[in-house]
């Protein structure tokens, strides 16, 4: 049997599947690249990129297991997959305490102006202190739309910043915000009443522009969103618009709409968005899940995953 691995994932997976089966590693194949090296493979593993089109599944003859080392399933042809009898692993609620961390770090970054205040006296080499006036999370109002794995560690940290949750999820009942500290809200009312409003829902056609014009509209006008989840829930032109025009207190994310423009995440792969030009827009390369410690916990949890899908 043969391994494939196609991104940067904890080196415990091909130490423990090299027992069982040949490893090879091609970091981020483009999708023609890998429809034509997938059919010898019987294990991909991988990330989010590239998409796992119906082309690559039928190019895969050999294809028994995809290990997918984060939570969304949105970027593999499911449908295909099942129907060719591959079995599709990924590992929900593994990143999470790491995507809250980072979720916090921004909301802490935006609120007393850490970043703007570092490049002043890095690059500046000024020191004004009455330059940066910021504010406390204590007694603020965190709305979070998606209240999974994610959305419930991060109420339970903001409730020790004495933070007030409310909180979005169809999917939920009453009962299921109570036991979390948590009051269940419809989405109007959340953007209503939010000084922050962090957004932790996958991307489907339902949730697609979920932040616009419109629901910038019902925000108050110093609330701070945030959006470590996926590019395109957040309409990034209306954002800019609204930023600009100074209708919302300020933008952090993790992710963007185009996220892999211009090469995305190969060597010397550069691209820019309006949003760069603005002081309260903050940014980082979609590391929500990047820390030693996710890393670990998802890889020991795709060996195991493998092993028992390929008997070993």
């Amino acid at each position: 049997m043969k391994c494939l691995i196609i991104d940067s994932v904890h080196e415990a997976i091909a130490q423990e599947l090299g027992k069982f089966m040949q490893v090879d590693h091609k970091m981020l194949p483009t999708q023609a690249e890998l429809a034509e090296i997938i059919p010898e493979y019987d294990v991909l593993i991988m990330r989010v990129d590239p998409a796992i089109n119906k082309e690559i599944l039928d190019a895969a003859k050999n294809l028994k297991v995809i290990g997918v080392c984060s939570v969304g399933l949105n970027h593999i042809d499911m449908e295909t997959a099942k129907a060719k009898g591959i079995q599709v692993f990924n590992a929900p609620g593994l990143n999470a305490n790491a995507v809250v961390e980072l979720t916090i770090s921004k909301m802490l970054d935006l609120s007393r102006n850490t970043m703007a205040a570092n490049h002043d006296v890095k690059v500046n080499h000024q020191w004004d202190k009455y330059k940066y006036v910021g504010r406390e999370l204590r007694g603020r109002t965190l709305g979070i739309v998606g209240f999974g794995r994610i959305g419930r560690r991060l109420g339970e940290i903001a409730r020790a910043f004495g933070m007030t949750i409310l909180a979005y999820d169809p999917y939920l009942k009453p009962e299921d915000f109570e036991k979390e500290h948590a009051k269940g809200v419809s989405v109007e009312e959340l953007l209503k009443n939010a000084d922050y409003v962090s957004i932790h829902v996958p991307l489907t056609p339902e949730t697609k522009d979920m932040v616009s014009a419109k629901s910038i509209s019902y925000m108050k006008d110093d609330c701070i969103v945030l959006n470590m989840s996926r590019g395109g829930i957040v309409n990034e032109k209306d954002m800019y618009e609204a930023l600009k025009a100074h209708k919302i207190g300020g933008y952090a994310a993790d992710v963007l709409e185009n996220e892999l423009a211009g090469g995305g995440l190969t060597e010397g792969a550069s691209f820019a968005s309006p949003l760069f030009e603005l002081d309260n827009f903050i940014v980082s390369p979609h590391i929500g899940a990047q820390s030693v410690d996710a890393s670990r916990d998802i890889g020991a949890h795709i060996i195991s995953k493998v092993k028992e899908a390929l008997s070993l």
